[in-house]
């Protein structure tokens, strides 16, 4: 029993910047649309800036999550100016494997992306992607889907982009590096840090898992 609340009550603390200095990935099951089967959100997020990005998917696997990576964030961070240095991921199949043999890690690769991974039994410490999927399921899909009947991922991709426009470049943010900004300005706001840290690959980046009494 103690242990069990123990487990509930682990957190994961992320210490980095600046921005590029370690994304965050991970993997939504949305739900299913008529005629369009199961839906699953790939998910990135600026560990430090909270810019996020997101694409639908019917089905996920590690080629899909490079996919992301390459149709998405990678280019994005290019037309910044910023190169992104690491990401977080969880030790799941689709981004875990032999380099050799495997879509996603073979990216990373390429891209000269280093790759860190949660820690074993404590998922919460990539809780950024998790305070994330929360607040896209309550305040994007529990209404779009009450709304809208989508018969198609494209149409789902449409809504789910202007609302991740509105979520990067309207919505504020209290938490550590925004206060009280965007994501969009917390990442121009320390631009020309990133560019400079980027060059020497000279980032903070730490993380814990804090236990809460």
């Amino acid at each position: 029993m103690e242990r069990r609340k123990l487990e509930k009550q682990v957190e994961g603390e992320i210490e980095t910047e600046p921005p590029g200095c370690l994304g965050c990935q991970d993997t939504y099951y949305v739900g299913t649309i008529k005629g369009g089967g199961r839906i699953y959100q790939q998910t990135f997020i600026d560990s430090y800036s909270k810019v996020a990005m997101t694409k639908l998917y019917d089905r996920k696997n590690a080629l899909l999550a490079a996919d992301m990576l390459n149709d998405k964030v990678i280019p994005w961070f290019e037309e910044e100016g910023v190169r992104l240095l690491r990401i977080l991921t969880d030790r799941g199949t689709k981004v875990c494997g032999n380099r050799e043999h495997h879509e996603f890690q073979l990216f990373l690769a390429v891209e000269d992306i280093d790759n860190s991974k949660t820690k074993a039994r404590h998922p919460q410490s990539n809780g950024i992607c998790e305070r994330f999927h929360r607040t896209v399921q309550d305040e994007f899909y529990a209404i779009a889907f009450r709304k809208k009947g989508y018969n198609s991922i494209e149409d789902l991709q449409k809504d789910l982009d202007q609302w991740i426009d509105s979520y990067n470049f309207e919505r504020t943010h209290q938490g550590k590096y925004c206060f009280g900004k965007t994501p969009i300005q917390t990442f121009l706001d320390a631009k020309e840090l990133a560019k400079n840290k980027s060059r020497s690959q000279n980032c903070l980046y730490s993380e814990s898992i804090k236990i809460s009494m």
